[in-house]
């Protein structure tokens, strides 16, 4: 680090006076000097550890001062070094000492880089908490007002971070001075620090008295609101929260709601955005009358506005402010002077307009009630669940329960049935796409009778629509379903209408059957998928269409770490031995796939049965060894199967390098693999019938 101390001067000498033990903190020490930015900020990091290794009076007189003269590094070692001093108050003699932390935090205070000024006034406003009065007075508010007086805009955007956290401890006379500064820096020829005093000001009205809110703050309140800069008066906006919650009813309507009205109606669309965007915290800060009198107005103009942005934040306010109304009228203000802009936004020409509007308003409905539900936002329902814009219906499906509690599931069914069918029967394939994915959700929101009763039939019919992506999403749909309505009625209602499609004429359709048993045997378990799906799988690999010969031996392999030994041993290997041996080389490959994994799985299977066996049988008969022989027991035969096994094993592996192919199935083999795919065959069959005696 250029400029840096010298080993001689620096905290570098740590470990020059021959203590060994100060060694490696010297070494720390220097990698504050190096070149890498990299060591620079880890030792950075580590810079609690120097300082507990050079003790409380080191740190104040070297370490600090080092720090200091060095501030103008890469600004990731400045941001941690800023985060670092924060801390740093018990590594230098408690708050008696923490005064010795300012130079370094008021140097990093003024930097270029915004996140490491930020850093560094929140570890100011965090050791000033640790000042008494007195130590206040004499080393922090001096910091602040050179701050705030500084010839550069960064440390005068600092100082206005610093105001609120000093100002409640320090005398009156001391509290004039920082007013003053405050009033400089809110009238400052530099539009960001304008912005930043603004961002400050709510901030600062809390901790003043009201005498000095009204007669100061308020009027530059009403500067900052009317300045030249959009992103000054925005900033306005946000303090007016803060200040509103401070003053009467009076005072609020004689000195700021004509300041927020002409924010409300600005020339500028961030400014008007930024007070619907607060519109709730407003609404709650002024209180309900002058909610009536002014804010509805204001909302209604902004429901409107000419910008989408505006149009969007607003919507997104509806509900909030419906509930915030006063309850008695309530229902008379909504239906006259909030529902027919609501209306118009059902069909705006923005889509996140209309997104932000259908998030909220289904929430109307419990404030309306059953009646007016059922007149009013019943229809606007339904023009926002046949909406073109995705996003917009979801918002309605997800949403459901709040309608659903007010006018009843038979009410919403008759009304909103008839849409949902529409949707998921449309021409275009990419909207019967989007219901799809949404089925789960109005599933849960409707319940597992109503389902059954009205959408059941729609999940099946997609699993036969003649686009593929509609089959898949409709099969991932099913799982999705036996995950929230249980295995039982999986089994009941789901996995019966799936079986049947295996006989269907089309050969596609029968082989969704077969995508359908595979998504479904994770949901369902073990016992169904032994019992109902594994039989119509085996049955397949007799279709007479290759491609679905040869998804039957991907399904097996798929179920396989489901079944127990038994059906994988006695059902499942014959018929991967067949389709092993079947004409069409797409079918052999992914039966030898399955093969494999089949073998692999009873392995795993044998050797736990194993242990688990053992223990027990040899602790019950400690000489089984020297025990007779029973009539026609062969001790040995175990012993060879293992060993015809292990033989086998090693054929069929080697097997498989030589035949796997470098991408793709085995269509891409070529004629040279016939052989290889013939010892595979064989040392397979050996394997099997090995293990199977």
């Amino acid at each position: 680090m250029a400029g840096a101390a010298g080993p001689g001067t620096g905290p570098g000498a740590a470990g020059g006076d021959g203590d060994d033990s100060l060694y490696p903190i010297a070494v720390l020490i220097d990698e504050l000097r190096n070149e890498d930015v990299q060591l620079r900020l880890n030792s950075i990091k580590k810079l609690s550890t120097i300082a507990l290794a050079l003790g409380v009076e080191r740190t104040r007189t070297e370490l600090l001062p080092f720090l200091t003269d060095t501030i103008y590094d890469e600004d990731e070692v400045l941001l941690a070094l800023a985060e670092q001093l924060g801390n740093f108050t018990g590594l230098v003699g408690g708050p008696d000492f923490a005064h010795c932390l300012l130079p370094p935090l008021e140097s990093l205070a003024t930097v270029e880089e915004t996140v490491v000024r930020d850093k560094a006034v929140e570890s100011l406003r965090q050791i000033s908490q640790e000042h008494t009065p007195v130590a206040l007075e004499a080393h922090f508010v001096p910091l602040v007002k050179r701050l705030a007086s500084g010839d550069w805009f960064t440390s005068r955007t600092s100082a206005c971070g610093l105001f609120s956290v000093c100002y409640p401890r320090a005398s009156n006379a001391v509290k004039a001075e920082i007013r003053q500064h405050f009033r400089s820096l809110c009238s400052d020829d530099t539009p960001m620090v304008r912005r930043a005093a603004a961002s400050k000001l709510g901030e600062f009205a809390k901790v003043l008295e009201l005498d000095s809110v009204k007669s100061e703050i308020v009027p530059l309140f009403t500067n900052l609101a009317s300045d030249e800069q959009d992103s000054v008066r925005l900033l306005a906006v946000e303090a007016c929260v803060s200040i509103a919650q401070l003053l009467s009813q009076e005072d609020l309507e004689a000195l700021v709601m004509p300041t927020l009205r002409q924010a409300a109606e600005d020339k500028s669309w961030r400014v008007r955005y930024m007070v619907a965007d607060k519109f709730s915290e407003l609404q709650k800060a002024v209180g309900p009358k002058i909610t009536l009198n002014d804010l509805i107005p204001a909302f209604q103009n902004l429901l409107k506005d000419c910008e989408a942005e505006v149009r969007a934040a607003a919507a997104h306010k509806v509900k909030e402010l419906c509930e915030n109304l006063p309850a008695e009228g309530r229902e008379t203000i909504i239906m006259n002077q909030i529902l027919p802009f609501i209306k118009e936004l059902v069909s705006d020409t923005n889509q996140h307009v209309k997104s932000a509007l259908a998030s909220v308003i289904m929430g109307l409905s419990t404030i309306l009630g059953k009646e007016n539900t059922i007149e009013h936002l019943l229809p606007l329902f339904l023009a926002q669940l046949k909406d073109e814009c995705p996003e917009v219906r979801l918002n309605i499906i997800s949403n459901l329960d709040c309608v659903n509690e007010v006018i009843g599931i038979r009410q919403l069914s008759q009304s909103l049935l008839p849409a949902i069918v529409e949707l998921a029967e449309d021409a275009k394939w990419r909207v019967r796409l989007a219901i799809i994915e949404y089925m789960p959700l109005l599933a849960g929101q409707l319940g597992m009778e109503f389902f059954d009763e009205k959408l059941n039939s729609l999940c099946m019919a997609w699993l036969v629509d003649h686009v593929y992506a509609i089959r898949e999403a409709a099969t991932n749909n099913l799982m999705k379903l036996v995950q929230k309505f249980g295995t039982e009625w999986a089994q009941n209602t789901i996995v019966p209408k799936v079986l049947v499609m295996a006989n269907d004429p089309n050969y596609l359709h029968r082989m969704t059957t077969l995508f359908c048993i595979n998504v479904l045997s994770e949901a369902c378990g073990q016992e169904i998928t032994t019992k109902q799906m594994l039989p119509i799988v085996l049955k397949m690999a007799g279709d007479q269409v290759a491609n679905v010969r040869f998804n039957v031996a991907k399904s097996l392999q798929k179920i396989g770490p489901i079944l127990d030994t038994d059906a994988l041993q006695e059902e499942v290997k014959p018929v991967l031995q067949k389709l092993g041996q079947d004409e069409d080389m797409d079918v052999k490959y992914f039966a030898q796939e399955a093969i494999s994994a089949v073998a692999q799985r009873l392995r795993k299977l044998d050797c736990s049965a194993k242990a688990s066996e053992e223990p027990s049988a040899r602790g019950a008969d400690k000489n089984h060894f020297l025990r007779p022989r029973g009539p026609g027991e062969d001790t040995g035969k175990a012993h060879r199967e293992r060993a015809a096994r292990a033989v086998s094993e090693e054929a069929v592996e080697a097997a498989r390098l030589q035949t796997r192919p470098s991408k793709g199935p085995a269509h891409q083999l070529h004629g040279n693999t016939r052989d290889t795919l013939a010892q595979l065959e064989i040392a397979e069959l050996v394997h099997f019938s090995q293990s199977g005696d």
